[in-house]
């Protein structure tokens, strides 16, 4: 019989969690631990710099700005290079950094902590993870309200995926933190929209499954987690301030979830029956953590050779249905 392990939520907490749809932890981490994630995207940033100053088309590289302001002043020169930065950052659908320090976080051991107390002790890392630039005064930067069920494809909609969002710098509502709305994860996906102003999804005010007015804002410091639910109405707002919010975003879901963890891309099959098909198929899962078969668990390369495998394969994205926005 596997050993029963003490949970590191409250009952407050993990009520809180369940009813509420979100729970923040101010304290997950000591902000050292992700100073080493910090300095692997300063070196994104840095690379990126030195590639369009090579190829002629920026001449300041900024080199003594800050982790939180040299992006800015590199975008007020050049806006027209946002493109390119965000490519360099984000990859291939937003998600196509793989490296050492992304996945130490991922896999931090008090992080999976937290999850296996929500999602139990056999935990994949959901495909979808992301690094967030959110640029001052920037539309793209503002995320309109959406559910990550959203994006999900419909037969998941029943399952928990846990999202942990990271900011890695102190997160204010002047710099764009979070907004939930707390209880509506309660009334299943709410009908979205595609649109071209962000790229983003988008659920109406007048669809929102509770009053906008209902709204919490939710500021997170550095070294803090955002958790929630895949059902969780949620937005962020502009960043006013002169410093580039930096945050990553993570997900997680039980070994029961749909999932390609355990699939190479080359063995995709659409027609398969909807459990075997992942909730976001064009990315590749991850076992983090399992006490059954902890063989299963990936090491940095073999999780970076993943990624690489799926980056690289044309699977299609989840198929909603959703209507576009106009106007």
């Amino acid at each position: 019989m596997l050993p029963k392990r003490t949970s590191p939520l409250t009952s407050d907490q993990s009520a809180h969690f369940f009813d509420e749809g979100y729970l923040m932890l101010p304290d997950l981490f000591a902000p050292a631990e992700l100073e080493p994630l910090r300095q692997e995207i300063a070196g994104i940033v840095e690379a990126a710099a030195q590639h369009l100053a090579a190829e002629g088309k920026i001449t300041d590289l900024h080199a003594d700005e800050s982790f939180e302001t040299r992006l800015t002043r590199l975008l007020s020169d050049h806006p027209e290079l946002l493109g390119d930065f965000l490519r360099a950052i984000e990859g291939k659908s937003d998600g196509g950094h793989a490296g050492r320090e992304m996945f130490q976080i991922i896999t931090h051991p008090r992080l999976l902590d937290i999850i296996e107390a929500l999602v139990g002790p056999e935990i994949v890392g959901s495909s979808v993870y992301r690094i967030r630039p959110k640029v001052p005064f920037l539309d793209r930067g503002v995320v309109p309200w959406h559910q990550d069920s959203g994006y999900f494809a419909a037969h998941c909609d029943d399952s928990l995926i846990v999202t942990v969002w990271i900011p890695l710098v102190d997160a204010t509502p002047e710099n764009g933190c979070l907004q939930v709305l707390p209880r509506a994860h309660r009334s299943g996906v709410a009908p979205h929209h595609t649109s071209d102003h962000t790229g983003y999804l988008a659920i109406v005010e007048e669809d929102l499954p509770r009053p906008v007015q209902e709204t919490v804002t939710v500021p997170v410091p550095l070294g803090g987690a955002l958790l929630l639910t895949n059902l969780a109405p949620h937005c962020s707002t502009p960043n006013t301030t002169d410093g580039i919010r930096w945050s990553v975003d993570l997900r997680y879901q039980g070994r029961d979830v749909p999932t390609n963890a355990y699939q190479q891309p080359e063995d995709f099959d659409p027609n398969a029956p909807k459990y075997e098909i992942a909730c976001y198929p064009p990315e590749g899962d991850f076992v983090v953590r399992s006490l059954k078969h902890p063989e299963t668990v990936p090491t940095y390369e073999q999780f970076a050779a993943r990624r690489a495998r799926y980056e690289a394969a044309p699977l299609p994205w989840p198929e909603r249905g959703w209507t576009h926005l106009t106007g």
